[in-house]
C-alpha cells in the first residue's frame, strides 16, 4: 500500500511509462481521460484502456499516438481473476503489445492477446452464456431450473446470478452504447426478442443488479440472496417448458458457437488462448478444457448437425458458423 499514490491530479502522471484507464464504458470519457493523461506522458509511454466491450481501434482514435494504445482488460474481482486480455487495435506496436504483456506476467497474470472486436472475445463469448439465462427466463422457464442448469454445465453460477453480478444496468448501458455506435456508422443490429428484458428489468423495475440493490435476485441483509418473487409473475410460463438437459446444451452450445465465431474472424488468436481464455476469464467449465475443446469432445461433426437442430428450434444465434462446416466435412479438429 506504500508503494501506491492516490491523486486526482493528471500532472501527478508525469514520467508514468505505462497507463491503465479504467473509467466508465462511455466512449466520450475515455476520450477526455485519455488525451488529458497523454499530455503528461513521453512520447514512447504505452496507455492501456480496461475496457470490456468498445473496440480499441475506434477508442485509440483520441490518442496522439495510436501505436502506443492498446486494450487491458481485467476481469472481476480482479485480486481473485487470473486471466487478462490485452487487445490489439489495428495501429498497435509489437512493442507496445510487447511491454503489456510483460506487465501482466509481472502482477502475476495469465495474459492472452486478442485481435480487436467490439466485445473482443471473452465479454463477446460471456454474453451468450448470461444473456442465453435471460432467453430461457423470457421463454417461461423457471429461473430456479435456469440456474441448477447453468451449475449442472459446469459454470461457477447461474446465468442469472452472474448476470445480477456483472450488473443488468451496464449491460443496459453498453447495449445502448453499442446501438448508437452501429445507429452512427449507418448499421443495423439484428436483436433478440429476450434483449426487451433489459429495459424491463432497470427502467421499469429499478432492477439493475447486486451493486444497485437488487436484479433477478434479492439481497437481504440478514439472510442468503434468493430469486426475486416476481419473476415468475413477469415471465410466466409459456407452453412447454424446455427440458432440463436442453437448457444444459443451449448454454454451453451458445458459447461454443460464439468461440468458434471468434476463431474463424481472427478475433482470437489461436485455440489454446481461446480455451483458456474460456476457463479463467468467466468460469467456463473447466473439466471441458475449455470451448472449443468441448466441441472437440462433443465430435465436430455431431456438434454441427445438433447446432442445426438448436437453430431449427430457437433461432440463428445457434446455426453453426462456416468453419465448423468445413472442418466437419474434412474431419478436423481444433
Amino acid at each position: 500500500l506504500e508503494r501506491i499514490t492516490a491523486t486526482d491530479a493528471a500532472d501527478d502522471l508525469e514520467g508514468c511509462d505505462l497507463i491503465v484507464e479504467a473509467v466508465f464504458e462511455n466512449r466520450e470519457l475515455k476520450a477526455k481521460v485519455t488525451q488529458e493523461a497523454e499530455a503528461r506522458l513521453s512520447d514512447d509511454a504505452v496507455f492501456g484502456s480496461n475496457t470490456s466491450t468498445l473496440p480499441i481501434t475506434g477508442l485509440a482514435e483520441a490518442s496522439a499516438r495510436p501505436a502506443n494504445f492498446i486494450g487491458i482488460h481485467f476481469f472481476s474481482p480482479v485480486d481473485r481473476m487470473r486471466l487478462v486480455e490485452i487487445i490489439c487495435g489495428e495501429q498497435t506496436s509489437d512493442r507496445a503489445l510487447a511491454k503489456v504483456f510483460d506487465y501482466v506476467l509481472k502482477i502475476r497474470k495469465t495474459p492472452i492477446v486478442v485481435n480487436d472486436s467490439r466485445g473482443f472475445y471473452t465479454s463477446r463469448v460471456f454474453g451468450t452464456y448470461i444473456n442465453e439465462g435471460t432467453a430461457l427466463l423470457w421463454e417461461g422457464n423457471n429461473p430456479h431450473t435456469i440456474e441448477v442448469a447453468g451449475r449442472k454445465a459446469g459454470m461457477p453460477v447461474g446465468p442469472l446470478a452472474l448476470y445480477d453480478e456483472v450488473g443488468i444496468s451496464l449491460a443496459k448501458h453498453i447495449r445502448d452504447q453499442t446501438r448508437r455506435d452501429l445507429e452512427a456508422a449507418g448499421e443495423t443490429i439484428d436483436e433478440p426478442p429476450h434483449i426487451e428484458m433489459l429495459d424491463i428489468m432497470v427502467t421499469e423495475h429499478g432492477r439493475g443488479g447486486r451493486a444497485e440493490g437488487g436484479g433477478f435476485y434479492e439481497y437481504p441483509e440478514d439472510g442468503p440472496k434468493h430469486l426475486w418473487p416476481k419473476l415468475r409473475e413477469m415471465f410466466p410460463p409459456r407452453g412447454d417448458a424446455v427440458p432440463f438437459d436442453e437448457m444444459i446444451e443451449r448454454i454451453m452450445f451458445a458459447q461454443a458457437i460464439e468461440s468458434a465465431r471468434c476463431f474463424q474472424e481472427g478475433v482470437v488468436r489461436s485455440v489454446a488462448d481461446a480455451n483458456i481464455g474460456s476457463v479463467f476469464g468467466w468460469g467456463f467449465a473447466p473439466f471441458k478444457g475449455g470451448t472449443l475443446q468441448y466441441i472437440n469432445d462433443y465430435g465436430v461433426e455431431q456438434f454441427v448437425e445438433r447446432s442445426r437442430e438448436l437453430a431449427d428450434s430457437y433461432g440463428p444465434r445457434f446455426d453453426p458458423p462456416d468453419i465448423l462446416l468445413k472442418m466437419a466435412k474434412n474431419g478436423e479438429k481444433f
